[in-house]
């Protein structure tokens, strides 16, 4: 039963429940009437409500048709959209079967054409392989035939051939390479002179000769007692700040000061002699005027360094390098003063870099440092050119500088024509009368002890001494001494060499063994 038929059924029972609350206790005949019209008006309500009724169940039967009809529907249409997804799938699955199936064959047929192709490469290389046996046998034919008439073998004349004009090649290149090396030497041996000659011409520099010792003179004798001072207290103050040796002895009205570092010489010079003009030496008072000197020659330095970049025309040097430069006003190499040396290679270089058309200011900066390491080599482990090399780097001078300073003396290869020039210039100026106090027979004497140094020991063959002394070049002989004892060998004979020979600056050791072996296909 719907819900339309029950709301009926309630409507009536509600109506009869009404009528017999409300009709009054009347006459039985008003009640009869009264029962009539209800009943009257009952059957036409039960009439109503069965029509109600009818209506509703035919109002609930077609909603239920129509329910049934819209629940096919979405089925069959959830079913026609099933069927048409896998008929797509199905078609998909199809086209990729194909696909499959294509490539398997396409496969196959490559497979196939492969195999054909290796079949005609394998004819084609038996065919190949009798066709080179075949030349190879004509070949052997020809060389025979051609050895029958010329009555030599292939290697004989090959060999003949490879004589005969190997000869003419080295007779013409013979020629060619005298004639072009005479004329360059030529060219070159004149040039040189004249711009060496130029060079030398107009640049003339004092050489002054140094020497580890400083005199100072004394007013009187009686004047060695107030230095000397009671139980020698002033001297050894003296000697303390200074680190300079002071020898008094039987020299009238001399005092000598000692040491192998100049400029100490020179602060223990400066402060005695103070003292002496003073008059009042006592511990105090020397440690006063030594503080005094050590404060005029750091001016002093600083002076000399800006007075040779102004003599040189140099600009733009960082002041610590010009402060080393005056440094060397107080150094001397084989008794020539350094800073005198550095001075002359500067114009010397500027001179020659402006015969041969060079940057004349970079040739002057690279001269003027070439040595700076000089003015700390007695303070710093190493050559005087790794430490101006240092030095020059650190201080941010250019690339071609920092070459000219390593290779002034051969160290490392010049990498331009002003490290050229800066070596010629360096040879010039030691070479010049007068610039070193070394003699020819002592300088002889001195390469001679290095040679019979090395040679003494067991396994060198032959050594010899080069680059002025400052290398000693070794050859070993490979069967006694092997790539580890050379290590030590050289280590020994440097060991030997700074015990038994005096010399300046640091000699290179350099030990060298070769393995030769030679043999000779027949």
């Amino acid at each position: 039963m719907d819900a339309i038929t029950l709301n009926v059924i309630i409507a009536i029972v509600a109506v009869v429940v009404t009528v017999l609350i409300a009709v009054p206790v009347a006459s039985k005949a008003a009640v009869a009437k009264k029962v009539q019209q209800d009943a009257e008006k009952i059957g036409t309500a039960e009439e109503k409500a069965r029509n109600i009724i009818d209506e509703a169940l035919k109002t609930a039967e077609t909603k239920k048709r129509e329910a049934l009809l819209e629940a096919k529907e979405e089925n069959l249409k959830v079913k026609n959209e099933q069927d048409r997804e896998y008929r797509e799938r199905r078609a998909e699955l199809q086209k990729y079967e194909k696909r499959v199936l294509s490539k398997e064959e396409s496969a196959d047929r490559k497979a196939e054409a492969l195999e054909r192709r290796e079949n005609d490469l394998t004819a084609k290389e038996t065919e190949l392989k009798k066709k080179e046996k075949k030349v190879d046998d004509l070949h052997d034919q020809e060389v025979q035939e051609l050895e029958r008439i010329s009555g030599f073998t292939s290697e004989q004349a090959k060999e003949y051939l490879l004589k005969s004009v190997e000869d003419e090649v080295k007779i013409d290149t013979a020629k060619l390479y005298k004639e072009l090396e005479g004329k360059a030497k030529e060219e070159a041996g004149r040039k040189a002179k004249d711009f060496v000659v130029t060079a030398i011409q107009k640049c003339a520099v004092d050489h002054v000769a140094e020497s580890t010792i400083s005199v100072v003179q004394l007013p009187s004798d009686e004047m060695k007692g107030r230095i000397i001072g009671r139980e020698g207290r002033n001297i050894r103050t003296l000697e303390t700040l200074t680190g300079v040796d002071l020898i008094i002895d039987d020299t009238p009205e001399a005092v000598v000061l000692s040491s192998f570092d100049p400029i100490r010489r020179e602060v223990a010079r400066i402060a005695l002699e103070k003292l002496i003009v003073d008059g009042r030496i006592h511990p105090a008072r020397i440690e006063e005027m030594v503080e005094k000197a050590q404060k005029e020659v750091d001016t002093m330095i600083r002076e000399e360094g800006e007075s040779a970049t102004l003599e040189v025309g140099v600009h733009g040097i960082h002041p610590e390098l010009v402060r080393l430069l005056g440094r060397m006003k107080f150094r001397s190499s084989y008794g020539q003063n350094a800073l005198k040396h550095s001075i002359e290679v500067a114009q010397l270089t500027g001179l020659l870099a402006g015969e041969v058309g060079l940057d004349v200011r970079v040739a002057k900066r690279a001269g003027l440092l070439h040595d700076i390491g000089k003015s700390i080599d007695h303070e710093v482990e190493g050559s005087h050119i790794q430490i101006g090399a240092d030095l020059c780097r650190k201080y941010k001078e250019s690339n071609l500088v920092i070459n000219a300073v390593e290779a002034h003396h051969g160290d490392v290869e010049p990498q331009s024509l002003i490290a050229c020039v800066v070596q010629a210039a360096d040879a010039i100026s030691a070479a010049r009368p007068g610039a070193r106090r070394e003699t020819l027979e002592t300088y002889t004497n001195r390469l001679k002890q290095l040679e019979d140094i090395t040679n003494s020991f067991k396994g060198v063959e032959k050594s010899f001494a080069i680059q002025a002394g400052r290398e000693v070049r070794i050859m070993v002989v490979p069967e006694q001494v092997n790539d580890a004892d050379m290590v030590l060998l050289a280590r020994d004979i440097s060991k030997q060499i700074e015990s038994e020979l005096e010399y300046p600056g640091q000699i290179k050791v350099n030990v060298i063994r070769e393995s030769r072996v030679t043999d000779y296909a027949k």
